[in-house]
């Protein structure tokens, strides 16, 4: 089932009467909301498949999966571990890796002291007194841990280990949003004055944000080894438990849930989005993608089929 659902025949698998009554269900973090909405617009233009899409922050979709059995039909995450860390192998067979992206600080037009903030001092300006710093819940969102996780890279890079501690002090409950995307709207409406986001994020909101750094940010693969070092425990597989991420650079990740309702409508998704003509789209609309790496129990069997693919001039 698996190899006959990548084949590219299935793009036009589904009739028109079927694609309105059984749409594909979509599940993605929130980051991807703006690209991955062009790129399925696209899918449906191609096949006549309606799409369906939520957002939520990555850890809380799997969550769903987990403990709701709210499945979607692809799952499209801002983190691959994700996947090894609490979804497989109950939950899904394999998973591909398509874009990448990096941490920043966005500031709000009218943050506190934007004049003076900038690559050298970002960490000291955000830890001033009245300064408010938006980050997301890194129990539901990997935005979220990986604010963290560039604290404390910082204060590896900057020789001051009171770095996360001083900056937390500025990002208090209140200032605590379930994903990333959730910042933007604070940001622009001055209730921040600066939040942890990623790349793609400020640039499609068209905010300033202040590159942290290839020691801090989690987009040099080079750095691969020094990320490592930094890890955040977040929620495991079971109530209660808990499971250590270890920091590594940036990766989108997608799968089909084996328990999908629409399985083969999924495996069509997921195999245009990862082509060649997929990922063009999103490049397009403002994710920086990668050539798929297929990871997981089937990684070969997918791969080699998505091999096979020819992309439409």
């Amino acid at each position: 089932l698996l190899l006959a659902a990548l084949s590219l025949s299935l793009l036009a698998c589904a009739t028109s009467r079927d694609a309105a009554r059984e749409p594909v269900v979509v599940a993605a973090a929130g980051s991807l909301a703006a690209p991955l909405r062009v790129a399925l617009d696209s899918f449906t233009a191609r096949t006549g498949t309606r799409v369906e899409m939520h957002t939520a922050g990555s850890v809380e979709l799997a969550r769903r999966v987990i403990e709701l059995e709210d499945v979607p039909d692809v799952l499209a995450v801002a983190d691959e571990e994700v996947f090894p860390a609490l979804l497989r192998p109950e939950h899904v067979g394999w998973w591909g890796v398509f874009a990448r992206n990096r941490l920043v600080l966005a500031v709000a037009p009218k943050a506190r002291y934007a004049a003076e903030i900038d690559s050298t001092n970002w960490w000291r300006v955000a830890a001033r007194e009245g300064v408010e710093v938006g980050r997301s819940d890194p129990a539901l969102d990997p935005a979220g841990y990986r604010a963290l996780m560039a604290l404390r890279l910082g204060a590896k890079a900057y020789g001051d280990s009171g770095i996360e501690r001083a900056v937390l002090a500025r990002s208090p409950a209140r200032d605590v949003r379930p994903k990333s995307a959730d910042l933007v709207a604070l940001l622009e409406t001055g209730a921040l004055d600066y939040a942890f986001v990623y790349e793609s994020s400020a640039r499609t909101a068209g905010l300033r944000f202040i590159p942290l750094g290839a020691r801090v940010d989690l987009g040099d693969d080079s750095r691969a080894g020094e990320y490592r070092e930094v890890t955040v425990s977040i929620p495991g597989k079971t109530r209660g438990s808990t499971v250590e991420v270890h920091a590594t650079p940036i990766r989108y990740a997608l799968s089909v849930p084996t328990a999908a309702a629409h399985f083969v409508g999924g495996m069509a998704l997921a195999n245009y989005l990862l082509s060649e003509d997929g990922r063009r789209v999103l490049q397009r609309a403002g994710l920086d993608t990668v050539p798929p790496r297929i990871e997981g129990a089937a990684a070969k069997r997918v791969a080699d089929s998505l091999a096979r693919v020819k992309a439409r001039p």
